[in-house]
């Protein structure tokens, strides 16, 4: 077991198309963050920015962009990106700062000001970015992907559109009662079943949004967290940041190719679940030991298939698990309370950051009418583009 750093303070700028700046985004959520834990930003010793990058193009430099709006102070400052797994990334660099002894508090951030519509790659050619080629030789959009996925799933475990329908109801229910949630109305699976066809067998309803959002957080030392008073933080006890073995046969997006299984048998692991598993053993806990999850459900078909990758069920147990309430708030293992990017949407570089903004709050007691009762041990888990792995465990 690694040595914990306690998370202070967890603040996020509401979810949706407002038609600003990523900036202003972010600068609410790290000030939200810093009144929540007390501390001035004068007082933060460095600060980790997760960036943007579209199509392999960076936009931002977000540790440096964000330092400035928020006041030149002097702070160490870095920058990192990993698509959806930025915030993860940015969690363990700010980890390790404080672990290392160079650091006692860490002010981390992600914001993003999304495009409409579905993500596509920016202008240029760029063959050498597997991300741009997906797009320019296959055409194939995300929804492409999560379509495939659930066929997958269909095909080899017998899911059914029904089923993925309740995981939208699942967690629409729960984003219609976080205030930072984009998508706060409830559906029904009718209202699921009726919404148009995107990538079959998925529907609108199916798949997330592209959105606006910030979120932040402030990590410091266990040291400096007794002398600022708090004896019972949330703390960090294990950020998993893995990537794939040989073979990995799975197709991942923006992958357009696996790798060879003609000359090597599939792997006994998938690289999602050895993402959970490096986290679960660095924690020195196991999937029994959680109260709760948080996933990144890009469609519900992945999130039922994250069910058995987190090892909540056996392999194709995912819909066995959904159908008994294990899931749903009162379940034995809820997932996504926050109502998940089902109800979010993607603001790329905050969005693994938001999730353990969640876990804070339920570890807390303080997520309010979706609290989840007797919270001690959460997981969050996504992934980014490239084989970037991501999943954080905090506890109380």
């Amino acid at each position: 077991m690694t040595a914990e750093v306690a998370v202070l303070g967890a603040g996020m700028h509401p979810w949706g198309k407002w038609g600003r700046g990523f900036v202003e985004y972010g600068v609410k959520a790290a000030r939200a963050a810093l009144a929540d834990a007390g501390v001035a930003w004068r007082d933060v010793d460095s600060i980790v920015g997760a960036d943007t990058v579209r199509g392999g193009y960076p936009g931002y430099v977000a540790g440096a962009t964000f330092a400035k709006a928020l006041g030149w102070q002097g702070a160490r400052v870095t920058s990192v990106y990993a698509a959806c797994a930025s915030g993860a990334q940015a969690i363990d660099t700010a980890r390790a700062q404080i672990l290392a002894g160079r650091a006692d508090v860490v002010l981390v951030v992600g914001a993003d000001a999304a495009p409409k519509g579905f993500f596509r790659p920016a202008g240029g050619d760029r063959p050498d970015d597997p991300d741009w080629l997906r797009f320019r030789a296959l055409g194939a959009t995300n929804p492409a992907y999560f379509g495939l996925y659930a066929r997958r799933r269909m095909a080899v475990h017998g899911d059914t559109p029904e089923d993925f329908a309740q995981v939208k109801v699942k967690n629409a229910a729960m984003g219609a009662l976080n205030p930072y949630a984009r998508y706060r109305t409830r559906v029904t699976a009718e209202e699921v079943a009726a919404s148009p066809v995107v990538a079959d067998p998925l529907r609108l309803l199916d798949i997330c949004a592209t959105s606006d959002g910030g979120a932040a957080l402030v990590l410091s030392s266990m040291r400096f967290a007794r002398r600022h008073g708090v004896t019972d933080p949330v703390r960090i006890r294990a950020v998993s940041t893995v990537t794939p073995r040989y073979p990995h046969t799975v197709l991942d997006l923006p992958d357009i190719a696996t790798d060879s299984a003609g000359g090597a048998e599939p792997g006994a692991e998938p690289f999602r679940a050895s993402i959970a598993r490096t986290a679960y053993e660095e924690a020195g806990l196991g999937p029994e030991d959680l109260s709760l999850a948080e996933v990144y459900d890009l469609s519900t078909a992945l999130e039922l298939q994250w069910y058995e990758d987190l090892g909540l069920c056996g392999d194709g147990e995912a819909v066995k698990l959904l159908r008994e309430g294990a899931t749903a708030p009162g379940g034995r293992i809820p997932v996504n309370p926050s109502g998940g990017l089902a109800s979010f949407g993607e603001a790329v570089p905050a969005q693994a950051i938001a999730q353990v903004c969640e876990v804070t709050w339920q570890l807390r007691g303080q997520a309010g009418d979706r609290q989840i009762a007797d919270a001690r041990v959460a997981v969050t888990a996504n992934q980014g583009l490239f084989g970037h792995g991501s999943a954080v465990v905090a506890v109380r």
